[in-house]
């Protein structure tokens, strides 16, 4: 068992969606200090409107979002960010027009993290090199693992405590896909917490603390990896064993 952390995220019936249809009920998860949390799940359970609903970009329609002490539901959506917390989006929605240092810097836009920005592209520039190398390459013309370089760095310009990573590994080659986990892994080190939305359930599970299962909006299933992925349905639905 992983030692235990001080919970610095805590979800508790949470219930989102879209036009009054409801898409994810009764959530109840925690991420704790330094932990990576991973949430797997097929398509349309639910895992990018709970991330979204985590982030601010999503209201809630019932229950509790707490983050370092703090009542995400009870603040604007644009003030979430200052918490602590920052989203690598699905897609990486980049400014496709801009240099790769510009997309970057948009990260540090808070007053807080812009005072560190010389450090923090530093170390951006530290975990991802090839980016340090085409700084003034346009973004739009980078490939899809460089973009994706691009869009954690920029989430990490923000200094944040909490890192959201919605499929980081979408449409990227497998080689790519196990040094970006590889980094993921890295950043932890460095003492942030991560909650990663991603349906490789390998590389997922391998670096992950504990894993959250969802389904058609509810969590089925929770635990250690060891322990998910030792049960049958597990295997049957996301390992074809």
């Amino acid at each position: 068992m992983p030692p235990e952390r001080a919970p610095l995220l805590e979800v508790e019936d949470l219930a989102a969606g879209y036009g009054g249809a409801p898409a994810i009920m009764d959530i109840a998860l925690t991420v704790g200090e330094q932990e990576i949390v991973s949430v797997l799940g097929p398509n349309g359970a639910g895992k990018s409107t709970l991330i979204n609903s985590i982030a601010g970009l999503l209201r809630a329609e019932r229950g509790r979002l707490r983050f370092a002490g703090i009542e995400l539901t009870k603040i604007a959506a644009h003030q979430v960010c200052r918490t602590g917390i920052a989203l690598v989006p699905e897609g990486r929605r980049l400014f496709g027009g801009m240099t790769v240092e510009e997309n970057l810097e948009i990260g540090c836009y808070r007053a807080e993290a812009r005072r560190h920005r010389v450090q923090s592209l530093e170390r951006v520039y530290a975990h991802f090199p090839v980016l340090a190398e085409r700084r003034q390459q346009l973004a739009g013309t980078l490939s899809g693992g460089q973009q994706q370089m691009v869009a954690i760095g920029r989430a990490l310009m923000a200094e944040p405590k909490l890192l959201l990573l919605d499929e980081p590994s979408l449409g990227l080659a497998p080689a790519i896909v196990a040094d970006m986990f590889r980094i993921i892994g890295t950043i932890r080190g460095e003492g942030m917490a991560i909650l990663l939305v991603e349906q490789n359930v390998t590389q997922a599970m391998a670096i992950a603390d504990r894993a959250y299962v969802l389904e058609e909006g509810r969590i089925v299933a929770t635990g250690v990896p060891a322990e998910l992925m030792a049960q049958s349905r597990i295997q049957e639905a996301y390992l074809g064993l």
